[in-house]
């Protein structure tokens, strides 16, 4: 996967750094020094030049008195759709088909593109239109939901001025083969999304570049956003895919939803960001609840190097329930189950959030829990799984594809019968 960067990119002699003159970053940063990246002793990757942007957009004037979640939605699609140009509204609306709703993927957009406009072709109305729409779908608790999207995204600029997939800091093994969904070989035809990346300094989606960088993520409609049919509102890029279906004016379908990240811990702007740390600490602290015969109970015997449901694994779920039955623990440990589900319902909008988080707990007892390898989820191939008469959702531990002496996170959450609103049969 060694690839030139095709962006404004100047690798410096700085350890683990790229070195990148910069006129804006996402969200509208101002110019900012050549950034750089350094990866320090205890892990954490230290940043200068990059910082988040985003935070501050705000829904459109004319949607903010809508009380329904699906109206607040397609009001601030339609606002988005009306600043782009005919070229650009065709990328953004495209049919809702089996085919479109699955293009999504975990690996950089070079190797699979995917569907909808990218950010990093937009210019700064665009853009915060764009971000209005994806706040306004995730949900608003503190590093999850649209927090977590800016924050992997970010991450993915981390990844760019770090090297690309050259790869930096030695040591670990080698990345393995292309985990769930990657062709076989090569790059498949159309290039990245919205054609080659804009050169002459970032453009106002953010880094750009074959491999990584927040200009890379796209957003899609899949089918006519209304409050009365049933379209899909698609949005990620490298390490994101947010899928969210709508009928008859409610979410109906928040899943599939994958995320991960790598650095797992960085610095940028004299703040420290770690977007998948709550995942990894509740799910741990869920193992570490349970006592030796039922983490026995619970261990796998196969080996997992990446989650098993991840890209173009749709409607792959076991027959058979594996692990241990949550009915069968106690109070505390049941606790423990429902607060590691929670962080990743809580990326969906809050009112669907609450009513999933509702219908999960109520499924709770027939809900099984299993891993294998590390219960500590701190090497290659640590891995943990929810697997509930609804909800599924997997936690992966990965060596590093850039960073290749750490390991970096792959988790996904799928719905039995809500994926993809329970639209397509697979």
């Amino acid at each position: 996967m060694k690839r030139s960067l095709t962006l404004a990119l100047l690798i410096g002699t700085a350890a683990f750094g790229g070195r990148l003159a910069t006129t804006a970053l996402a969200g509208g940063a101002g110019p900012t020094p050549p950034a750089t990246a350094t990866l320090r002793a205890d892990g954490t990757v230290v940043t200068t030049g990059l910082r988040l942007g985003g935070q501050n957009v705000t829904l459109p004037a004319q949607c903010v008195g809508l009380t329904n979640q699906t109206a607040r939605v397609v009001c601030a699609a339609n606002a988005f759709l009306a600043t782009l140009s005919a070229e650009q509204r065709a990328r953004v609306l495209l049919p809702a088909s089996k085919a479109n709703a699955a293009r999504w993927s975990n690996l950089p957009v070079a190797i699979v593109p995917r569907n909808g406009v990218a950010l990093g072709t937009l210019n700064p109305t665009q853009l915060a239109a764009a971000l209005a729409v994806v706040k306004t779908v995730t949900g608003s608790a503190v590093d999850e939901g649209y927090d977590e999207v800016l924050q992997l995204r970010l991450a993915d600029d981390v990844l760019n001025i770090s090297g690309n997939t050259n790869g930096v800091g030695g040591g670990g093994a080698p990345p393995g083969p292309p985990p769930n969904g990657a062709p076989a070989g090569g790059t498949p035809p159309g290039g990245a999304p919205g054609g080659s990346p804009p050169t002459g300094g970032f453009p106002a989606g953010g880094l750009t570049g074959n491999d990584y960088g927040s200009g890379l993520y796209s957003l899609a409609f899949l089918g006519t956003p209304s409050t009365t049919g049933t379209w899909q509102l698609q949005f990620g890029g490298h390490h994101l895919a947010v899928n969210t279906t709508f009928r008859a004016g409610q979410v109906v379908g928040a899943t599939p939803k994958f995320t991960g990240v790598e650095p797992r811990v960085w610095t940028a702007n004299g703040k420290t960001y770690a977007p998948l740390r709550t995942e990894h600490d509740t799910m741990a602290a869920m193992l570490a609840g349970l006592n030796g015969k039922q983490l026995a109970a619970a261990r796998l015997s196969q080996t997992f190097s990446d989650v098993l449901l991840g890209p173009g694994k749709d409607g792959q779920f076991p027959a058979t329930k594996a692990g241990v039955r949550v009915g069968t623990l106690g109070a505390a440990q049941r606790a423990r189950v429902l607060a590691a589900i929670r962080p990743w319902v809580q990326d969906a909008d809050d009112a669907t959030a609450a009513r999933l988080l509702a219908v999960y707990g109520q499924e709770l007892n027939d809900t099984y829990i299993a891993y294998s390898g590390n219960p500590t989820l701190t090497k290659n191939a640590d891995y943990v799984r929810i697997d509930g008469p609804s909800v599924w959702i997997e936690f992966a531990c990965q060596n590093g594809v850039v960073y290749r002496s750490q390991i970096h996170y792959h988790t996904i959450w799928r719905d039995h019968t809500r994926d993809y609103g329970g639209e397509y049969s697979f």
